[in-house]
C-alpha cells in the first residue's frame, strides 16, 4: 500500500508539466518519428505526429540541441558508408532536414563541440573501424581529422578484438572530449583545439579488464566536486572516476577510477546474455540501464538506481526498477526530472515512466506506445534512440 501510495503522489505531482510534451525517437529501419505526450491525472497518452527520412539505412543516435532547435542523426550503416544528418525542429516537432554529410559508416554517436559558440564542429565514434572523426559545421564542409585506434593485444571478453569506441563526450568546460573505448578497456581523453576543431591525445584513463565502457556522464556538487560516471557494457558496472583539471592551458585533464559498482544488487548478478545499456545522471541520483535482464517479468528489463553523495560524488546501491521495456537501449530523463522516457530496442517501445526528484524513485508507467516494427534480440533493429525536445 505504501509503494502504491508513493506512485501515485509521483504521478500527481508530475503530470501538470508534461502536458504537451515532445519526443524524438528513431529506429533501425530508416525513420525518425516524432511524438507528443499529453497527459491527465496519472496517466497519459503518446502518439506518433510527424515522421522523417533522410537518416540513411541505420539510425543509431540522437542529439538534441535546444538552443538552436536542432537534431543530428547518426546512421549505423554496416555497408561502409553512411551518413549524419541535421535537422530543425519545429514547434511541433517536426523535422526539417538542413545537412548532410557522407560517413565512412558504423557511426555509433557523436557529439558537437569547439568552434567561437561551442557549435563549430561535430565529432563522431565508429565502433568496428575503431576510428572517431570529426567534421566542420554546418554539415558539407568536410571532413576534419580521422584517428584510429590500435591495440598490441585482445582484451579478456570476446568481443574486445580491437578497439571499440562508443561514444564522444564533451566536458563540461568544453576543451575536452572523452571517448569510452568498449574494446580497449579505456576513457580516450582529447584537448580540443576550439578554433580548428583539431583533437590532440592526452594519457587515457583506464579501466578494469572486460569492463567494456560504453558511455559516459557528468556530475557537479554544489561545492565544485567534479565526477565522471562510464557504463560498462560488458562488465554490467558503472564506474566513478576522479577528475583533475591541468593547472595551464597546456596540460590534459587526467582521469582516476575511484569505484565500480555491478549494475545489479549485491550479491546477484546478469545472466549469460544481459548487457548494461545507458547511463543518466538527475541531481544526486544515478541511473544505469540493463538489456535482456527481465528483472520484471516477460520482456521487461531494469534499471539501476544509485544514490550519488551530495559532497563526495561517491555511488551506493539504491534499487532497480522497472523499465517497462525489453533491451532499453535508449533512456532520457525530462528536465523537470518527472518522467524517464525509456526505448526499448527490442520491443521497439517508449516507456513513460513517472520519477520523484527529491528520492530518485521511479513511479508507475504513465504512458507507452510501440515505434515501428519490433526488433530480435541481440540484432541491430528495433528502435535505437528517444530524446525529449526541451
Amino acid at each position: 500500500m505504501v509503494h502504491l501510495l508513493s506512485n501515485l503522489l509521483i504521478g500527481l505531482a508530475l503530470a501538470p508539466s508534461a502536458l504537451g510534451a515532445t519526443l524524438l525517437v528513431s529506429h533501425f529501419s530508416g525513420p525518425v518519428y516524432t511524438l507528443s505526450l499529453t497527459t491527465s491525472g496519472t496517466t497519459g497518452k503518446l502518439s506518433i505526429t510527424s515522421q522523417a527520412s533522410g537518416c540513411g539505412t541505420t539510425p543509431a543516435w540522437l542529439e538534441y540541441y535546444n538552443d538552436t532547435k536542432t537534431a543530428y542523426c547518426f546512421d549505423e550503416s554496416w555497408t561502409g558508408s553512411g551518413v549524419i544528418t541535421q535537422y530543425n525542429v519545429g514547434s511541433d516537432g517536426r523535422l526539417t532536414q538542413s545537412g548532410q554529410t557522407r560517413t565512412s559508416g558504423n557511426t555509433v554517436h557523436g557529439k558537437v563541440y569547439g568552434g567561437s559558440d561551442g557549435k563549430g564542429f561535430i565529432a563522431t565514434a565508429q565502433y568496428s573501424p575503431s576510428t572517431i572523426t570529426t567534421y566542420k559545421l554546418p554539415l558539407g564542409q568536410g571532413q576534419v581529422q580521422l584517428e584510429k585506434f590500435t591495440m598490441s593485444q585482445r582484451g579478456p571478453n570476446s568481443r574486445q578484438d580491437v578497439p571499440h569506441p562508443h561514444e564522444t563526450q564533451l566536458d563540461p568546460t568544453g576543451k575536452f572530449m572523452l571517448v569510452p573505448d568498449l574494446g580497449a578497456d579505456l576513457i580516450r581523453i582529447f584537448k580540443i583545439d576550439a578554433s580548428t576543431g583539431r583533437l590532440t591525445a592526452c594519457p587515457a584513463g583506464q579501466a578494469s579488464p572486460g569492463d567494456g565502457p560504453r558511455h559516459a556522464q557528468w556530475w557537479k556538487s554544489a561545492d565544485g566536486v567534479l565526477r565522471l560516471y562510464t557504463l560498462n557494457e560488458l562488465g554490467n558496472s558503472v564506474s566513478s572516476w576522479n577528475v583533475v583539471y591541468p593547472t595551464d592551458s597546456n596540460g590534459c585533464l587526467a582521469l582516476s577510477r575511484a569505484q565500480t559498482l555491478s549494475t545489479y544488487a549485491p550479491g546477484k548478478k546478469g545472466g549469460p546474455t544481459t548487457k548494461a545499456a545507458e547511463i543518466r545522471v538527475a541531481g544526486n541520483f544515478l541511473y544505469a540501464s540493463n538489456r535482456a535482464d527481465q528483472t520484471f517479468g516477460s520482456n521487461q528489463d531494469s534499471v539501476a538506481i544509485y544514490t550519488i553523495d551530495s559532497q563526495t560524488g561517491a555511488i551506493a546501491w539504491k534499487e532497480a526498477a522497472n523499465s517497462y521495456s525489453y533491451y532499453p537501449r535508449t533512456f532520457d530523463i525530462n528536465k523537470d526530472g518527472t518522467l524517464v522516457a525509456f526505448g526499448g530496442q527490442t520491443s521497439s517501445n517508449v516507456a513513460i515512466v513517472s520519477r520523484d526528484p527529491a528520492t530518485g524513485k521511479l513511479g508507475n508507467l504513465v504512458a507507452n506506445l510501440q515505434v515501428g516494427n519490433k526488433g530480435r534480440a541481440g540484432e541491430e533493429d528495433g528502435l535505437s534512440a528517444v530524446v525529449w525536445v526541451e
